[in-house]
């Protein structure tokens, strides 16, 4: 009788192993992807320090890289940023005390790059840049926009419109972000080639600094105003807040109702302006792709993996025609990780 008893006991364990090992094969992820990570593998704090969080193109590299948190259970990620573009001691602050803590890889968008990269010297955990470069051997990729050749897609662009609205003399003046960033030189680089590439003049004696802030840009917008009273072809600019400023400016000035206003981000709020004719097009960077795919390439190295050096989210020009599509786009990310 026992032993009788001691096989239908282990006949039914068989069973259930078996039962066990059939939905476990037969089960696929929600989303498509591997649960391996998932399942049985290990668990990551992720850091992730933006430049500010305090703009609408930042909230989208925060929505891309909360929605890979979203999508992967074994991924923890924290977002932070400065108060402001210009707040550099904060940021520094920040790093150097993220940095002893218990993260296992960062993402960093330095607001000074080379500070940044003395910071980080020695560390052996991942760091992925995202936005701008930090020139330092810590650092495994870049992810982010090429954006001289981003630039220079939207100053061929912007001269091509010009002509089109009458313009014979073509200049350009960019009202920039913050001297001496990187990113801003190389979108002022990409706008100059694009500008001179395409038959127009870019003004690289008349930049103006705004601190990519909207109020400087309005001061500036002023300034060049009181300078060119005739009106200048294009006005190009570091980030759509200080385009959309600027254009207001301008926008019961008879000498300036064809000058081209050329914003940088593609943001919600640039898109709207495009399509209410209060500003003329938008060179849009994808930044939810950026704060995607930086923690997803932190992960990858984590993982044991390989990572590409740079990381290109892509880049497009926005103009009335695309500019409703742009917006519908980007309100499903940020809707998505609410």
């Amino acid at each position: 009788m026992k032993k009788r008893l001691l096989a239908m006991l282990l006949a039914g364990a068989m069973c259930a192993s078996l039962a066990a090992c059939g939905n476990s094969g037969d089960q696929q992820p929600a989303d498509g992807g591997d649960t391996g990570a998932q399942a049985g593998g290990d668990s990551y704090k992720i850091d992730v320090i933006l430049k500010t969080t305090a703009s609408e193109y930042w909230q989208y590299v925060v929505a891309g890289a909360k929605a890979y948190d979203k999508e992967h259970d074994n991924v923890e990620v924290e977002v932070k940023g400065a108060t402001s573009e210009t707040a550099y001691d904060e940021q520094l602050n920040t790093i150097q005390t993220d940095l002893s803590s218990d993260y296992d890889g960062y993402v960093i968008a330095p607001l000074q790059a080379d500070m940044v990269a003395n910071l980080i010297k020695g560390q052996t955990k991942p760091i992925v840049a995202v936005d701008t470069k930090i020139d330092a051997p810590e650092v495994l990729s870049f992810v982010g926009t090429g954006n001289e050749a981003a630039g220079k897609k939207g100053g061929e662009a912007a001269v091509k419109l010009a002509k089109e609205l009458g313009w014979e003399e073509i200049k350009c003046i960019e009202i920039a972000g913050v001297e001496g960033d990187t990113t801003n030189a190389d979108r002022m680089n990409g706008y100059k080639a694009g500008v001179e590439a395409a038959g127009g003049d870019f003004l690289e004696n008349e930049v103006q600094y705004a601190d990519a802030v909207a109020d400087k840009a309005v001061a500036a917008m002023e300034g060049i105003i009181s300078k060119y009273p005739e009106g200048i072809a294009i006005i190009c600019a570091n980030n759509d807040d200080m385009a959309m400023a600027a254009a207001k400016v301008a926008a019961n000035n008879e000498n300036y109702k064809n000058t081209v206003f050329l914003g940088f981000d593609g943001i919600q709020s640039a898109c709207t302006a495009i399509l209410e004719d209060r500003l003329t097009m938008s060179v849009a960077q994808q930044g939810y792709e950026m704060g995607y795919k930086a923690v997803e390439a932190v992960v990858t190295k984590l993982d044991g993996g390989e990572i590409e050096a740079f990381i290109d989210s892509g880049a497009d020009v926005v103009t009335k025609d695309n500019a409703q599509e742009r917006k519908d786009t980007l309100q499903g990310y940020l809707d998505a990780v609410k």
